[in-house]
């Protein structure tokens, strides 16, 4: 669903939660969003929160299931889930995997989830074209300095996202890495973005903020 949302230009809004509370996943669901991306094993720079297995994790993927949305897992960055888990995520509805390029084990593209690779603040042309060799790959471009977290989005970005777009040749994911407002949200249309994914540096970690963040770039995103 997500990615037939972004092929079909619709520009579908993500919410990528900085903690596993289901009251700040309900306010993303209240806010709007077309879908939700949770995590596991991994540390989450933006929000300083640490995630676990999915064993660990599995008793709020079953909760975060029920509330009917799209979903995507960042799945870990060394250590990821094992096959059979992967499969459990997909019968959950997960529709796709989320990871840095450096970070892909094998098993991960036998499974029956898509492959959304992220790019870093160094990748360069090699990389994708890593990810355009991995048949029905998305591209995340999480390109953004962890110094120049939470600024705005200004033209250079822009530039570099309608560069990636053009490289990548397939639908591209654009964290929220600088403070998207409602603003950017035709901004990142016209430079050819397929979906926004508004994180912890937009939201923050409660329930409140994060629908009085979000609401208003959903309401611009399906303008735009």
């Amino acid at each position: 669903m997500i990615e037939a949302a972004m092929r079909a230009g619709e520009l579908p809004v993500l919410v990528s939660l900085g903690r596993h509370d289901l009251d700040l996943a309900k306010a993303a669901v209240d806010a709007g969003v077309f879908g939700l991306k949770f995590h596991l094993n991994a540390y989450h720079r933006a929000s300083g929160t640490t995630f676990g297995s999915f064993s660990e994790e599995r008793g709020f993927i079953e909760a975060l299931a029920k509330l009917g949305k799209p979903m995507l897992v960042m799945s870990g960055q060394e250590t990821q889930p094992s096959l059979d888990e992967l499969e459990a995520l997909a019968d959950y509805g997960v529709e796709g995997w989320n990871i840095y390029l450096q970070h892909v084990q094998p098993h991960l593209l036998q499974s029956r989830l898509k492959p959304i690779l992220a790019l870093d603040s160094d990748s360069g042309e090699a990389d994708i074209d890593a990810i355009r060799a991995i048949p029905g790959a998305m591209v995340e471009a999480s390109i953004g300095r962890f110094a120049e977290y939470g600024q705005p989005l200004n033209e250079a970005d822009l530039a570099r996202f309608a560069e990636i777009v053009t490289m990548a040749g397939r639908p591209v994911i654009a964290p929220s890495q600088k403070r998207f407002t409602a603003a950017d949200a035709p901004r990142l249309k016209a430079a050819g973005i397929g979906a926004i994914l508004v994180g912890a540096v937009v939201t923050g970690l409660e329930p409140e903020g994060l629908r009085r963040a979000v609401a208003p770039i959903v309401e611009a995103a399906r303008r735009a």
